[in-house]
Protein backbone atom coordinates (compact mmCIF):
# COMPACT_ATOMS: atom_id res chain seq x y z
CA UNK A 1 0.00 0.00 0.00
CA UNK A 2 1.54 3.26 -1.17
CA UNK A 3 2.03 5.92 2.17
CA UNK A 4 -0.59 8.29 0.24
CA UNK A 5 -3.32 5.21 0.27
CA UNK A 6 -2.10 4.80 3.98
CA UNK A 7 -2.08 8.11 5.18
CA UNK A 8 -5.37 8.52 3.50
CA UNK A 9 -6.85 5.82 5.52
CA UNK A 10 -5.46 6.35 9.15
CA UNK A 11 -7.21 10.78 8.30
CA UNK A 12 -10.54 9.02 7.44
CA UNK A 13 -9.80 6.53 10.42
CA UNK A 14 -9.24 9.35 12.81
CA UNK A 15 -12.15 11.57 11.31
CA UNK A 16 -15.19 8.88 11.97
CA UNK A 17 -13.69 7.92 15.29
CA UNK A 18 -14.22 11.76 16.04
CA UNK A 19 -17.26 12.16 14.45
CA UNK A 20 -18.82 9.24 16.41
CA UNK A 21 -17.08 9.94 19.86
CA UNK A 22 -18.96 14.21 19.44
CA UNK A 23 -22.08 12.57 17.83
CA UNK A 24 -21.79 14.47 14.61
CA UNK A 25 -22.84 10.93 13.65
CA UNK A 26 -25.32 9.98 16.21
CA UNK A 27 -25.73 6.71 17.57
CA UNK A 28 -27.37 4.34 15.59
CA UNK A 29 -27.73 5.81 12.14
CA UNK A 30 -26.42 3.86 8.93
CA UNK A 31 -23.32 4.81 7.18
CA UNK A 32 -23.67 5.66 3.24
CA UNK A 33 -20.60 4.64 1.81
CA UNK A 34 -21.11 6.41 -1.22
CA UNK A 35 -21.27 9.30 0.70
CA UNK A 36 -18.36 8.44 2.79
CA UNK A 37 -16.29 7.35 -0.06
CA UNK A 38 -16.56 11.19 -1.67
CA UNK A 39 -16.05 12.81 1.34
CA UNK A 40 -13.00 10.84 1.97
CA UNK A 41 -11.42 10.79 -1.47
CA UNK A 42 -11.54 7.09 -1.20
CA UNK A 43 -12.38 3.84 -3.28
CA UNK A 44 -14.88 1.43 -1.57
CA UNK A 45 -11.93 -1.34 -0.75
CA UNK A 46 -10.00 0.81 1.36
CA UNK A 47 -13.28 2.48 3.10
CA UNK A 48 -14.38 -1.11 4.06
CA UNK A 49 -11.03 -1.84 5.65
CA UNK A 50 -11.45 1.57 7.77
CA UNK A 51 -15.53 0.21 8.88
CA UNK A 52 -13.93 -3.22 9.28
CA UNK A 53 -11.61 -1.61 11.90
CA UNK A 54 -14.24 0.56 13.44
CA UNK A 55 -16.37 -2.46 13.84
CA UNK A 56 -13.52 -4.51 15.69
CA UNK A 57 -13.07 -1.30 18.04
CA UNK A 58 -17.00 -1.54 18.71
CA UNK A 59 -17.79 1.89 17.25
CA UNK A 60 -20.04 0.85 14.17
CA UNK A 61 -21.31 -2.66 13.65
CA UNK A 62 -21.50 -4.13 10.28
CA UNK A 63 -24.91 -5.30 8.81
CA UNK A 64 -25.22 -7.65 5.73
CA UNK A 65 -26.89 -6.34 3.33
CA UNK A 66 -26.96 -3.02 5.12
CA UNK A 67 -23.44 -1.52 5.90
CA UNK A 68 -22.09 -0.18 9.02
CA UNK A 69 -24.12 1.29 12.07
CA UNK A 70 -23.20 3.88 14.18
CA UNK A 71 -22.82 1.55 17.73
CA UNK A 72 -26.28 2.29 19.15
CA UNK A 73 -27.19 2.93 22.73
CA UNK A 74 -30.33 1.10 23.52
CA UNK A 75 -32.30 1.08 27.25
CA UNK A 76 -29.95 -2.02 27.55
CA UNK A 77 -26.43 -0.50 26.64
CA UNK A 78 -27.60 1.88 29.02
CA UNK A 79 -28.52 -0.08 31.97
CA UNK A 80 -25.11 -2.16 31.53
CA UNK A 81 -22.77 1.16 30.98
CA UNK A 82 -24.15 2.22 34.67
CA UNK A 83 -23.64 -0.81 36.42
CA UNK A 84 -19.98 -1.26 34.59
CA UNK A 85 -18.36 2.28 34.38
CA UNK A 86 -17.35 1.93 38.46
CA UNK A 87 -15.99 -1.50 38.67
CA UNK A 88 -14.20 -1.14 35.51
CA UNK A 89 -12.82 2.46 36.35
CA UNK A 90 -11.55 1.24 39.90
CA UNK A 91 -10.00 -1.52 38.67
CA UNK A 92 -8.24 0.29 35.93
CA UNK A 93 -7.02 2.77 37.76
CA UNK A 94 -6.08 0.56 40.35
CA UNK A 95 -3.59 -1.72 37.99
CA UNK A 96 -2.19 1.55 36.37
CA UNK A 97 -0.84 2.60 39.62
CA UNK A 98 0.97 -1.10 39.64
CA UNK A 99 2.27 -1.15 36.28
CA UNK A 100 2.44 2.77 34.77
CA UNK A 101 5.57 3.21 33.37
CA UNK A 102 7.53 6.78 33.12
CA UNK A 103 7.08 7.46 29.59
CA UNK A 104 3.11 6.23 29.99
CA UNK A 105 2.96 9.00 33.34
CA UNK A 106 4.32 11.69 30.89
CA UNK A 107 1.93 11.10 28.29
CA UNK A 108 -0.84 10.85 30.86
CA UNK A 109 0.45 14.38 32.06
CA UNK A 110 0.64 15.49 28.03
CA UNK A 111 -3.02 14.70 27.82
CA UNK A 112 -4.03 16.31 31.11
CA UNK A 113 -2.30 19.71 29.58
CA UNK A 114 -4.65 19.57 26.59
CA UNK A 115 -8.09 18.81 28.72
CA UNK A 116 -7.12 21.85 30.70
CA UNK A 117 -6.61 23.74 27.49
CA UNK A 118 -9.85 22.76 25.71
CA UNK A 119 -11.46 23.91 28.87
CA UNK A 120 -10.02 27.48 28.99
CA UNK A 121 -11.07 27.35 25.02
CA UNK A 122 -14.85 26.18 25.67
CA UNK A 123 -14.45 23.56 23.64
CA UNK A 124 -17.49 20.95 24.61
CA UNK A 125 -15.75 18.16 21.63
CA UNK A 126 -12.42 18.97 22.48
CA UNK A 127 -12.63 18.30 26.26
CA UNK A 128 -14.83 15.20 25.77
CA UNK A 129 -12.25 13.53 23.12
CA UNK A 130 -9.25 14.60 25.53
CA UNK A 131 -10.82 12.99 28.90
CA UNK A 132 -11.41 10.07 26.63
CA UNK A 133 -7.85 10.06 25.56
CA UNK A 134 -6.79 10.74 29.41
CA UNK A 135 -9.07 7.55 30.14
CA UNK A 136 -7.65 5.69 27.60
CA UNK A 137 -4.20 6.26 28.82
CA UNK A 138 -4.84 5.13 32.31
CA UNK A 139 -6.48 1.78 30.32
CA UNK A 140 -2.58 1.05 28.83
CA UNK A 141 -1.14 1.32 32.11
CA UNK A 142 -3.55 -1.24 33.54
CA UNK A 143 -1.91 -3.28 30.97
CA UNK A 144 -4.60 -6.02 30.73
CA UNK A 145 -6.06 -7.71 28.34
CA UNK A 146 -8.96 -8.41 29.72
CA UNK A 147 -10.05 -4.95 31.21
CA UNK A 148 -8.96 -2.55 28.51
CA UNK A 149 -11.51 -4.20 25.89
CA UNK A 150 -14.29 -3.52 28.60
CA UNK A 151 -12.40 -0.28 29.08
CA UNK A 152 -12.42 0.69 25.45
CA UNK A 153 -16.42 0.40 24.75
CA UNK A 154 -17.31 2.30 27.65
CA UNK A 155 -15.40 5.23 27.05
CA UNK A 156 -16.88 5.58 23.27
CA UNK A 157 -20.48 5.46 25.01
CA UNK A 158 -19.13 7.68 28.17
CA UNK A 159 -17.30 10.57 25.68
CA UNK A 160 -20.93 10.33 23.71
CA UNK A 161 -23.13 10.89 26.89
CA UNK A 162 -20.44 13.21 28.07
CA UNK A 163 -20.94 15.37 25.23
CA UNK A 164 -23.65 17.31 27.45
CA UNK A 165 -21.52 16.85 30.39
CA UNK A 166 -18.71 19.49 28.95
CA UNK A 167 -21.05 21.43 27.17
CA UNK A 168 -19.99 25.21 29.19
CA UNK A 169 -23.44 26.74 28.16
CA UNK A 170 -24.57 24.51 30.87
CA UNK A 171 -23.49 26.62 33.81
CA UNK A 172 -24.84 24.71 36.18
CA UNK A 173 -22.58 22.18 36.39
CA UNK A 174 -19.91 24.02 35.85
CA UNK A 175 -18.57 23.58 39.97
CA UNK A 176 -18.30 19.87 38.91
CA UNK A 177 -16.43 20.36 35.92
CA UNK A 178 -14.00 22.25 37.67
CA UNK A 179 -13.66 19.67 40.30
CA UNK A 180 -13.55 16.49 37.39
CA UNK A 181 -10.15 18.66 35.93
CA UNK A 182 -8.82 18.79 39.28
CA UNK A 183 -9.37 15.09 40.04
CA UNK A 184 -7.24 14.19 36.84
CA UNK A 185 -4.52 15.73 38.65
CA UNK A 186 -4.86 14.24 41.78
CA UNK A 187 -5.40 10.80 39.35
CA UNK A 188 -1.94 11.31 38.03
CA UNK A 189 -0.20 11.77 41.62
CA UNK A 190 -1.53 8.87 42.95
CA UNK A 191 -0.48 6.76 39.97
CA UNK A 192 3.11 8.24 40.08
CA UNK A 193 3.17 7.71 43.66
CA UNK A 194 2.02 3.84 43.17
CA UNK A 195 -0.79 4.21 45.16
CA UNK A 196 -3.17 1.64 43.97
CA UNK A 197 -6.17 1.77 46.61
CA UNK A 198 -6.44 5.46 46.55
CA UNK A 199 -6.28 5.60 42.76
CA UNK A 200 -9.26 3.28 42.41
CA UNK A 201 -11.14 4.81 45.54
CA UNK A 202 -10.65 8.38 43.51
CA UNK A 203 -11.79 6.75 39.98
CA UNK A 204 -15.19 5.75 41.76
CA UNK A 205 -15.13 9.52 43.10
CA UNK A 206 -14.52 10.63 40.25
CA UNK A 207 -17.15 8.60 38.20
CA UNK A 208 -19.86 9.53 40.59
CA UNK A 209 -19.13 13.06 40.42
CA UNK A 210 -20.94 13.30 36.57
CA UNK A 211 -22.69 9.84 36.84
CA UNK A 212 -26.21 12.23 38.48
CA UNK A 213 -26.22 14.30 35.64
CA UNK A 214 -25.29 12.04 32.98
CA UNK A 215 -28.51 9.70 34.32
CA UNK A 216 -30.40 12.65 33.85
CA UNK A 217 -29.57 13.38 30.46
CA UNK A 218 -30.06 9.59 29.36
CA UNK A 219 -32.92 8.24 31.75
CA UNK A 220 -36.01 8.67 29.36
CA UNK A 221 -39.00 10.49 30.14
CA UNK A 222 -41.65 9.40 32.83
CA UNK A 223 -38.66 6.50 34.12
CA UNK A 224 -38.87 7.11 37.69
CA UNK A 225 -35.23 4.95 38.51
CA UNK A 226 -31.85 5.52 37.18
CA UNK A 227 -31.02 3.39 34.58
CA UNK A 228 -28.35 1.48 36.68
CA UNK A 229 -30.82 0.69 38.90
CA UNK A 230 -34.54 -1.47 38.71
CA UNK A 231 -37.09 -0.74 40.73
CA UNK A 232 -37.69 -2.86 44.37
CA UNK A 233 -40.64 -4.99 42.85
CA UNK A 234 -38.20 -5.90 40.05
CA UNK A 235 -35.21 -6.69 42.18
Amino acid sequence: MSTAKSTKKSMCLDDLRRRILTQDLEPGIYLDEAQLAERYEMSRPPLREVLNQLAGEDYVILHKNRGAQVAPMTHKTLRNFFVAAPMIYAAVSRLAAEHATPNQIMRLKDAQLLFRASIREGDAAERALMNQRFHAIIGEMADNEYLLPSLRRLLIDHTRIGMTFYNPRHVALAAQRDVAADQHDTIIELIEAGDAERAADLAIAHWELSRAEIEAFVTPQGMQYPLGEAPAKAR
